[in-house]
């Protein structure tokens, strides 16, 4: 059975599994939350994962609303002033989502570019 917190699992080493490099996971500020931030060749990716069991009522992408994208938005700011080693990556927004409630029946789509900052 998938929750929340082992969809985050899944959305980690499906993406390492793709090449990319864990940077951080979880990252809080005031006002905002990234839940992971990794390495893409150049591109610094900011990574919402959201996870739906059920899709009757939207599919696990839809539910990263323009709020939720601003508040990624403003998180994504403060990382890059806290952590320079980062300001010549270009940054790029990913969503993953995952729906269903069992892996093996579950549906995955990792939507690179998902929304602009």
């Amino acid at each position: 059975m998938i929750d929340g917190k082992s969809a985050e699992a899944y959305a980690l080493d499906y993406l390492c599994a793709q090449k990319l490099v864990f940077v951080e996971k979880n990252y809080r500020c005031r006002g905002g939350e990234i839940d992971l931030i990794m390495l893409d060749d150049s591109d610094l990716v900011f990574i919402e994962v959201k996870f739906r069991s059920y899709s009757g009522y939207g599919t696990a992408a839809e539910m990263v609303s323009v709020a939720k994208q601003r508040k990624i938005i403003h998180a994504t700011q403060v990382f890059l002033a806290n952590h320079t080693k980062y300001a010549n990556f270009n940054c790029r927004f990913d969503v993953f989502a995952i729906e269903g409630k069992q892996k093996e029946t579950m549906n995955v789509s990792w939507i690179k570019n998902a929304f602009l900052s």
